[in-house]
């Protein structure tokens, strides 16, 4: 049975890496709902209530597993390399009995902030929801998405990228996650057993952020090589076990407190009552970020059903024969959903492959040419063959 990939905007556009002088914020656009119901309205005008701390510098008992890729800054002239963004995406609902997985691809993200981020060119948004406890959760984060993730935070208001720019960024998607995971605990239409992992990608003009809570993946292509841009939050993580442990709660047979095998996660509120009290269920994300180059093929990601049957390495190298064979990231994205099928995964499967570049084919596979060897005739076998030519 196949689940259709959601697309709520997709748009493949060419790019400039030029500045551009905005107009007044203007209304945002609203997003395509799909798939809405009565029991998932539309978020709107969500305040934290005081009792939780919204300060955003990391509490003490927040994890840095130190393996960051290392960020560059970019500078305010032209840059040679413009990632000329595409992408497809593709969900399945495998060997469950109902789909819990919800995925956002957005292309052009300016079509729907305008100018909230100077008009930064390219600009694109994408993520992938790993429903648990119901699909609830994560279908009222997908239908919210643009809201929490957009309008209820502070975003930066500047055309240049520099660590200021970062910084303020990574706080604002932060903000957003617990913001997220506020929303789910008091809307009534979602279950508080009800919870997704989260997992979120953003490209404004060369930066790359990535931003994870749960065991959903991000994996970069560099020239063939897969980089990880994200960490599982696993209970088996020497690091997560310890903080686990350390707010109160504990590690049974891989479940925290013999519920749950993710570290991280929105809502789950059965495991974090009261509002405002340490859990060791967390929805703050982590974070990797980097400056996209020409080396820079394209990134994967996905939910935990394709992880679970397939190394990074094995995604990528599979992507990329797919892209130099065909150079279509909606079929990638396919395959490597039947890939996973076919190694027998157990799970829902979503993965969405976004393309910084069409992809050099100067090193594909190229059948060899048939070589043949050369023979001499005997001065007998010579007569027979000109008697044969001459019809004796």
């Amino acid at each position: 049975m196949i689940a259709e990939a959601e697309i709520i905007y997709q748009k493949s556009i060419p790019v400039l890496d030029v500045q551009y002088l905005c107009l007044p914020k203007a209304p945002m656009d609203p997003i395509m709902d799909v798939s809405s119901s009565p029991s998932s309205p539309i978020f709107c005008d969500l305040r934290v209530p005081d009792s939780v701390s919204t300060d955003l510098s990391r509490p003490e008992s927040m994890v840095n597993f130190g393996d960051v890729i290392q960020t560059e800054v970019m500078e305010s002239t032209t840059l040679q390399f413009v990632p000329n963004i595409r992408s497809g995406s593709y969900a399945d609902i495998g060997n469950r009995d109902a789909m819990e997985d919800e995925h956002i691809q957005i292309d052009d993200l300016s079509a729907h902030v305008g100018s909230l981020f100077g008009c930064l060119v390219p600009s694109a948004f994408y993520a992938v929801f790993d429903g648990h406890g119901g699909p609830d959760a994560a279908a009222y984060i997908r239908q919210n998405a643009m809201r929490l993730f957009f309008e209820d935070v502070d975003l930066p208001q500047t055309s240049d990228i520099n660590d200021s720019f970062l910084e303020e960024l990574e706080n604002s998607h932060r903000k957003a996650f617990l913001l997220a995971d506020l929303a789910l605990a008091n809307e009534c239409g979602v279950s508080r057993s009800s919870g997704t992992t989260a997992l979120t990608a953003i490209v404004l003009g060369r930066l790359l952020l990535v931003a994870n809570a749960g065991d959903c993946r991000a994996v970069l292509c560099r020239k063939g090589e897969a980089v990880a841009m994200s960490q599982d939050h696993k209970p088996s993580h020497p690091l997560e076990c310890q903080r686990v442990k350390k707010m109160g709660g504990y590690i049974d047979d891989g479940y925290v407190n013999g519920l749950l095998n993710v570290t991280r996660a929105l809502g789950d509120w059965d495991m974090k009552l009261p509002v405002g009290s340490a859990s060791p269920l967390i929805a703050e994300p982590e974070f990797q970020k980097v400056v996209l180059t020409a080396d820079d093929e394209f990134l994967i990601i996905g939910c935990d059903g394709i992880w679970d049957v397939m190394s990074n390495q094995e995604a990528v190298s599979l992507v990329r024969r797919g892209l130099r064979h065909h150079d279509d990231p909606q079929q990638c994205a396919r395959e490597l959903v039947m890939e996973a099928l076919r190694l027998n995964t157990r799970d829902n499967l979503t993965v969405i492959v976004i393309c910084f570049s069409s992809p050099d084919r100067s090193d594909s596979y190229t059948p060899p040419r048939r070589r043949f060897r050369c023979c001499s005739l005997s001065e007998e076998a010579r007569n027979r063959l000109r008697s044969l030519l001459e019809g004796n």
